[in-house]
């Protein structure tokens, strides 16, 4: 005879992060595994659609008249911190963040859940509440969703946008002279690693819940005010990963200053306890070939630099004579941006896209 299963309320103090493998975008596929599984495949296409599968695009865009198109994506996660209404914060910004890189708004939602029937309906509210909540921030109504039942969690949405066409950004586009500008800070990764092993403290984790539901709203509004050449946000592949998307599709190199990286105050004691996710590998390889870490980058800096982020910033390639304004902008709400580095003209053009961080 089987054994009645327990049901379990948010007053069970039941950990999330306990019941997943992996936490947040730190469970996405290796990239090279994707790129592979994506290959050869003739996907349906239609003269509306202005992009398609074959780039590293945030969305997929789809002209619906002459000045107009829609943007789409779809992000969903395993918890990366325990708290469920934190959790639904969380993961809505995050898919969020997909409509804001592509410089477009976000017109309504859709709920994409798996859940253990066991646990009961509060966890599942809980969730449920607090990515309503920062849709409702994001002015982006939900019109429903789906759900099945899983062994294991998993939030998130699936957001459709609208823009201009002429004022969409893409990841390609960078040029030569661009100046490289981070609008969050890095490190999140690491700390969710040590959220999962119970082993941060509560000033530094009320600092990374504040720059993971964040949303990157303002942000988008703000770049249409200034020459900005490309757009895209990190999140999974970490920095140097869709760096790497950026710089070779556009076909430049990139120069990365460590020291003007934005990092989350606890994540340099947190690999110190060897709070590393198994992202900080998949994205060496995905990007080997492609990067240089001179000999002064220190190893703790490396590795935040191959760091899969959750609901991460956007990382801007902007004229330079706008720089330092644009900068000054998205300063009122995201204090931490900073200007990270610049695009150079290829050393190699055969091998475009290298990037570079001293």
């Amino acid at each position: 005879m089987q054994e009645d299963k327990k049901e379990v309320s948010v007053s069970d103090e039941i950990r999330l992060t306990q019941l997943v493998k992996c936490a947040g975008c730190a469970g996405k596929l290796k990239p090279a595994l994707l790129d592979q599984a994506l290959e050869g495949i003739s996907w349906p296409d239609h003269e509306n659609v202005i992009h398609t599968m074959g780039g590293h695009e945030d969305c997929g865009v789809y002209r619906i008249d002459e000045t107009h198109a829609l943007v789409q994506t779809t992000d969903f996660f395993t918890p990366v911190v325990d708290d469920p209404y934190i959790f639904g914060q969380i993961a809505a910004a995050n898919a969020l963040s997909d409509i804001y890189a592509m410089g477009a708004q976000p017109m309504s939602a859709l709920n994409i859940v798996c859940y253990p029937e066991e646990f009961g309906p509060e966890i599942l509210h809980e969730i449920l509440a607090g990515g309503a909540a920062k849709a409702k921030e994001a002015s982006c109504p939900i019109l429903g969703g789906h759900s099945v039942n899983a062994p294991e969690l998993k939030y998130g949405l699936a957001v459709t946008g609208k823009v201009e066409i002429r004022k969409i950004f893409y990841n390609r586009g960078a040029k030569p002279g661009d100046v490289l500008i981070l609008t969050k800070a890095l490190g999140t990764g690491i700390l969710n690693t040590a959220v999962k092993r119970g082993k941060l403290g509560s000033g530094v984790y009320e600092e990374l819940i504040s720059n993971m539901i964040r949303l990157n709203k303002q942000a988008a509004d703000i770049v249409h005010e200034f020459e900005v050449h490309a757009i895209t946000d990190v999140t999974g592949f970490s920095l140097m990963g869709h760096g790497f998307e950026m710089s070779t599709s556009s076909r430049v190199d990139f120069e990365i200053d460590y020291s003007q990286l934005p990092i989350l105050p606890g994540v340099f004691e947190a690999i110190e306890q060897g709070h590393v996710t198994r992202g900080d590998k998949t994205n060496r390889e995905y990007t080997a070939g492609f990067f240089e870490l001179g000999p002064t980058v220190p190893e703790n800096i490396s590795k935040i630099l191959f760091d899969p982020q959750t609901s991460g910033g956007l990382l801007i390639a902007v004229h330079q004579r706008h720089a330092k304004e644009l900068l000054n902008r998205l300063r009122d709400h995201y204090p931490i941006a900073s200007i990270i580095g610049c695009c150079q003209t290829p050393k190699n053009p055969q091998k475009a896209g290298r990037i570079h961080v001293s």
